[in-house]
């Protein structure tokens, strides 16, 4: 007998589209308008304005940040900047016409449309769905800056101060089903003490701008769920090791199995494990060797092979979701050099110092930053350094999947005022910080190098406190190569050193420097100082700090929150300059004037 398929498909295509709906139904995506107040007076807090609507009725829409969309004063004379600033410098006459209210501009770095430093808050009323009720919730703000308080109606649910990963907080006891107010406090002044000039904060670089600017969710999972999954590949053994943390929001202990799936696009079959675990409250981490195929494919830059991992939970009757994908491939030292699944790599790389002039902040989308990526490449590199910041999930999934490698840092310069080992709140801020960075970031094969952050202060240059922290590290997590700052110090833990000397050009040379003093060549051979280090790698610090004249006619692409003021102001130099050239030839000519002497309080005349 012949049976119609087609009530069948119809059958499977309503289960399909069902599963779907309840999927997307897990997740509440915040993003939109948000009511929105400045917190000028520092009053909030304490007249607790999470009680009520904000004060001022302002409205703006996140992501985003708020000196984007108009809100924050003119900057001017006054304007509380972050970031070392050369006083004596910027006091000089030339530069007196630039520090009027009406006609301010800052002559050393890109300046802001609006600055704000402070709390500033988002209120946005939310409604949890019934059947939602039991389950773990979860809100999460991708790259806020930089603090942030949460409340749900006048409930308090904490605060966190991370700069490289998204914010997560469990709301479970808070959203009951119905509506609720969703209350966000954000400040970006300096809540701790990483360095003025840390690449993460200052405004010699992104600006310090106010606002959540990546994805902003609350999630449900079932009460039984899945807290992480991190993943170890193991090249000699053709298996990875999963490290899975669960946790059940029930006070017994229930039995559970973990199922484990990976994939690779384009392969026909699958890796399975079943694991039966045993869940409580408290959470567990259970740990296991899952065989791959026998012909596995690695990751590098030239086969950015990608597998999936997908990590169910099941149990009563209900089953949680984690995914993640991950490359094949191993990172070490051998004597001096790097290399990468046995094979020795070479690093070629450039520095991202956090500079986005259109919007002040960095991109959250995969698109952006294959953007940059493929520049990168297209001179060649396949290596980028963040200096003093950490980007954020979109930067490392674009990397994966072109294969390009990552030097991430703990978003600190601690020097300027600020070191490491001397007791400080930013000792125990990098451990935080790091631990963080290595759970959100820490599967992504593009991630091979990591630092605490950029030429630190302290103790024998940082180098008291780095040694622990290197040491720690290393044995921590072997899936990357540990380093302690770039520049500095050079200390034995450390896998490679971020080295300023092996280098064209030193601090301070000027014209006395191998490329200035010298005709151009490609011979110097650096081997005999890499010899000093023999079980270390050495990657060059910094080796192309160059001056450069300023064009001009790149003002007018300043079309996005940073504007080139200073561009403006070198322009009115070199006119200035122009015009007495002309005076100086004319009266030269005319015989009225044998020297005329370029002093300052005639330049700026």
């Amino acid at each position: 007998m012949l049976i119609s398929m087609k009530p069948y498909i119809i059958l499977v295509y309503i289960f399909y589209v069902m599963s779907s709906v309840l999927l997307a139904a897990d997740v509440i995506d915040l993003s939109g308008d948000w009511r929105f107040a400045m917190d000028v007076s520092d009053a909030g807090l304490q007249r607790q304005w999470y009680k009520a609507l904000l004060p001022g009725g302002e409205i703006l829409c996140l992501p985003g940040s708020m000196q984007s969309q108009g809100f924050g004063s003119d900057p001017g004379p006054s304007t509380p900047w972050v970031g070392d600033i050369r006083e004596s410098e910027l006091k000089k006459l030339k530069y007196a016409p630039y520090r009027s209210a009406n006609n301010f501009k800052m002559p050393f770095w890109l300046q802001p449309d609006k600055y704000y430093k402070g709390a500033a808050w988002y209120q946005k009323n939310v409604k949890i769905p019934s059947f939602w009720v039991g389950k773990h919730i979860t809100l999460t703000l991708e790259r806020p800056h930089w603090e942030t308080r949460v409340w749900v109606d006048e409930s308090a649910a904490g605060s966190i101060n991370y700069l490289s990963v998204p914010h997560t907080y469990d709301l479970s006891e808070l959203l009951t089903p119905g509506e609720h107010t969703l209350t966000i406090r954000v400040d970006n002044r300096m809540i701790i003490n990483v360095g003025p000039n840390s690449h993460s904060i200052s405004d010699h670089t992104q600006s310090n701008w106010n606002g959540i600017v990546g994805a902003i969710t609350l999630k449900a999972q079932p009460a039984a769920y899945i807290a992480d999954v991190q993943v170890y590949p193991d090249l000699e053994q053709r298996a990875v090791k999963v490290i899975t943390h669960v946790i059940s929001r029930s006070e017994n202990r229930k039995a559970g199995q973990l199922e484990y799936r990976i994939d690779i696009e384009g392969a026909k079959t699958s890796t399975y494990l079943i694991k039966d675990v045993q869940l409580t409250s408290a959470g567990k981490i259970y740990e296991c060797l899952i065989p791959m195929a026998k012909s596995i494919r690695i990751w590098n830059e030239f086969n950015p092979n990608l597998y999936t991992l997908k990590t169910a939970l099941k149990t009563d009757g209900l089953s949680d979701e984690y995914v993640t994908t991950f490359g094949m491939r191993q990172i070490a030292l051998e004597g001096s050099r790097i290399m990468l699944n046995g094979r020795r790599i070479f690093m070629r790389g450039t520095l991202e110092c956090c500079i986005f002039p259109k919007t002040g902040y960095p991109p959250t989308d995969v698109a952006s930053w294959k953007r940059i990526i493929n520049i990168c490449k297209s001179h060649g590199l396949n290596h980028i350094r963040f200096h003093s910041w950490c980007p954020p999930e979109a930067a490392f999934i674009a990397a994966d999947e072109l294969g390009f490698y990552y030097q991430v840092e703990c978003s600190s310069w601690a020097n300027q005022g600020i070191g490491l080992g001397n007791g400080q709140p930013i000792d125990q801020w990098i451990y935080d910080e790091a631990d963080a960075v290595l759970r959100a970031y820490g599967n992504h094969p593009s991630f091979v190098l990591f630092a605490y952050g950029n030429e630190p202060a302290g103790p024998e240059n940082g180098g008291v406190f780095l040694r622990k922290w290197v040491s720690h590290y290393k044995q921590k997590d072997a899936r990357r190569l540990v380093t302690s700052g770039s520049g500095w110090p050079l200390i034995e833990p450390s896998h490679y050193h971020v080295d300023p000397s092996p280098r064209i050009q030193q601090w301070g040379q000027q014209l006395d420097s191998r490329i200035n003093s010298e005709a151009p060549e490609t011979v110097t051979d650096y081997r005999d100082y890499v010899k000093r280090y023999p079980m270390q790698s050495i990657i060059s610090h910094e080796i192309g700090q160059w001056c450069v004249y300023p064009n001009f006619e790149e003002i007018k692409k300043y079309t996005g929150i940073l504007k080139a003021k200073n561009f403006e102001v070198f322009r009115d130099f070199l006119k200035g300059r122009h015009m007495l050239d002309q005076a100086h030839n004319f009266l030269m000519a005319s015989g009225k004037l044998q020297v005329l002497c370029y002093k300052e309080d005639i330049e700026s005349a």
